[in-house]
């Protein structure tokens, strides 16, 4: 680091909140409900830079505007630009964004981590929840809504003029992002920054992306907002595909459950309809759970843009996206075997009973023509 490290001229600080609301999302009625009720016009999500045919969102999100807030900081009461993007597959992404002007480095840094405390992962969710009670017109576009208690969080910090022409090679010798980054106002020992570090990414010589697990920080003299919007959307799979892992967390038992009564004896041939229905039920389950994570995977399309499709790609194994689907498919075939298993039972237990029937009526006929003899 060399001393006299630049100004932020223009720059923002994002706060991102990501939840998933319901099971899906009917995307034109709730276009019809915001205007309605708001009298306001919603728009469709797209990407600003990227030609459509080489990345683009699969079904582009509708976005509406808040009313706009104030958030206190260490620097004063600053106004906050509020937004809301609906996704089709359930998941609603709420943002903050802070604008600044002319603030010196350290000033920034400071600006950035109180707003962690505020209204980032470090404040109570009370803040958000007051912006998801705003969308409260948009509930019947909500198909199986829920409590919206699962959730993720992140942080933006984006630079667009510094004071003085910088390269990303520049802001890496000029700039400590580690205490931006990090959070936290101890120094950090070498290999921590290392890793801290080790997501940096460059399309042109002066632009940098530095993405961590909670937190990014965007250089963009374009003004240019693409980088931005792939992290919200691999956020908004994430917290999809942790819905899904953690419904199949409480499915699991009930399928043990289920397999030791059909295994429990007399069980096995007292109602093979019984079990026949869980099984529909539970292959309903694995239809439903796979339609929606198909969704989540292909919510955005990339084809040719290989800068943006390295960051998302970045992006999504910063977040365990993959991890986490993987587990969801482990889950889903343990599912779909042991029940496949459970309805053959069913299906055996149904044929012994009707073997036994017939014979019965051997015997019944047997015995009729003796008597009848």
């Amino acid at each position: 680091m060399s001393s006299g490290e630049p100004a932020v001229l223009n720059g923002a600080m994002m706060a991102l909140r990501v939840f998933d609301v319901a099971y899906s999302i009917d995307l034109a009625r709730a276009e019809a409900l915001w205007a309605q009720h708001t009298r306001k016009a919603s728009s469709r999500g797209r990407l600003n830079t990227a030609p459509s045919k080489a990345i683009a969102f699969d079904v582009p999100p509708v976005i509406v505007a808040l009313d706009s807030c104030t958030i206190a900081l260490p620097a004063g009461e600053m106004t906050a630009t509020l937004t809301a993007r609906l996704y089709d597959f359930g998941v609603v992404a709420l943002s903050a964004r802070v604008a600044i002007e002319n603030w010196s480095w350290q000033r920034y840094v400071d600006g950035f981590n109180a707003l962690d405390l505020a209204v980032g992962a470090r404040a109570d969710t009370a803040f958000w929840a007051g912006l998801l009670d705003r969308l409260a017109p948009l509930r019947p576009a909500l198909t199986r809504p829920n409590d919206a208690t699962l959730q993720e969080d992140y942080l933006i910090a984006l630079v667009q003029r510094w004071s003085e022409p910088m390269t990303a090679a520049d802001i890496e010798r000029r700039v400590d992002l580690v205490p931006l980054l990090s959070g936290e106002a101890r120094p950090l020992s070498a290999s921590a920054r290392h890793e801290l570090l080790r997501q940096r990414h460059s399309y042109y010589d002066d632009d940098l992306v530095v993405l961590t697990w909670d937190r990014a920080f965007l250089y963009e003299p374009r003004g240019e907002s693409d980088v931005a919007d792939v992290i919200e959307v691999a956020n908004a799979q994430l917290v999809e595909l942790r819905y899904y892992d953690e419904l199949l967390d409480d499915e699991l038992p009930k399928m043990y459950h289920l397999v030791e009564a059909a295994r429990g004896g007399r069980s096995r041939f007292a109602s093979p309809r019984h079990y026949s229905r869980l099984a529909h039920r539970f292959y309903s389950l694995v239809a439903e759970v796979t339609e929606l994570t198909e969704k989540v995977d292909n919510a955005l399309q990339v084809t040719e843009d290989v800068y943006l499709a390295r960051v998302y790609s970045a992006a999504l194994d910063l977040f365990r996206v993959p991890t986490v689907g993987a587990a969801v498919d482990r889950k889903l075939a343990i599912i779909r075997d042991t029940y496949r298993a459970l309805y053959d039972e069913a299906s055996g237990a149904r044929g012994a009973m009707m073997e036994l029937a017939i014979v019965v009526l051997i015997l019944f006929e047997i015995v009729l023509a003796l008597l009848g003899g």
